[in-house]
């Protein structure tokens, strides 16, 4: 087993409410220079969740599941950054109250933490719900690895993950390997410890190499020479690894989001391709 720092990682409350969709202008222009208005963030979303396709929704970044914020910049700031995937997400307010879900990821630009529940307790959810999460994950680390960053995950879905270590590296169960060549918005942030960036889907020959057309929410991903230790850029031989949380995109530079999950910036993790590493799998 492998071990970390868990038990002493803090474990406190951040709570936000449910997030209603909004616009900040009529069109979205695509790559293509064609306006759309299509389906964006925010809200709760009935009929996509974690483990379904992300690819094909008359959508753009859109959100499966709830979209939760608080409505204070700073604090929700500190929502962002210490909620983490795999986090225990419990209802506090409004009909569904008492009903739990878990994070499934978080949106930088919207700055929006992402939710799985069950279908019931989506049809008794409302906008301004609100939603406690159950902190934990940030600042945990691999004994051994000292110099692999974890970040935006829960000690218990590491756990659940199948990580193991060979020949003095993680292996780490992924769905996809995406070169650094295709990552896009968000390249270049402070912080990796929140939000997320994109995989861009502008280069057909990419595209369909790589098989994007079945990527699903919740998909495990390792992103080559790809440093998130702390902000996001392209070093040779770093690896991350990442989960996909937000569907694909018509703009250029954007696609399917990747929230952070465990770096290096040497070549201390690779990928083993499983079509089963995916958050559903391992919390549903």
């Amino acid at each position: 087993m492998i071990k970390t720092n868990r038990e002493w990682l803090p474990i406190l409350s951040v709570q936000g409410k449910v997030s209603n969709p909004i616009f900040r202008t009529s069109y979205r222009v695509g790559r293509d220079g064609q306006p759309r208005v299509l389906t964006g963030t925010g809200g709760i979303v009935y009929n996509a969740k974690i483990g379904d396709n992300c690819m094909h929704w008359v959508a753009d970044h859109l959100e499966a599941g709830v979209s939760i914020k608080h409505e204070k910049s700073d604090e929700n700031m500190a929502f962002n950054h210490l909620a983490c995937v795999g986090n225990l997400a419990t209802i506090m307010s409004g009909e569904a109250k008492g009903s739990q879900g878990f994070v499934t990821g978080k949106h930088g630009g919207i700055e929006h933490v992402l939710a799985y529940f069950k279908e019931e307790t989506l049809a008794k959810m409302s906008i301004d719900d609100t939603v406690m999460i159950k902190a934990v994950g940030q600042g945990m680390r691999i004994d051994g690895f000292e110099d692999v960053v974890c970040q935006n995950l829960d000690p218990d879905l590491f756990e659940k993950m199948g990580i193991s270590i060979v020949g003095g590296v993680l292996e780490v169960p992924v769905a996809y390997e995406i070169p650094a060549v295709l990552m896009g918005s968000g390249l270049g942030s402070a912080t990796a410890h929140s939000g997320d960036y994109d995989i861009t889907t502008g280069d057909r020959k990419s595209y369909e190499s790589l098989n994007l057309k079945d990527m699903r929410f919740g998909d495990i991903v390792l992103l080559l020479d790809s440093d998130n230790s702390y902000g996001r850029e392209y070093v040779q031989g770093a690896v991350s690894v990442g989960v996909v949380v937000h569907g694909n995109s018509t703009i250029m530079g954007h696609g399917p989001g990747i929230t952070s999950l465990i770096s290096c910036k040497t070549s201390k993790i690779k990928g083993r391709i499983c079509k089963d590493a995916n958050i559903a799998t391992y919390l549903l």
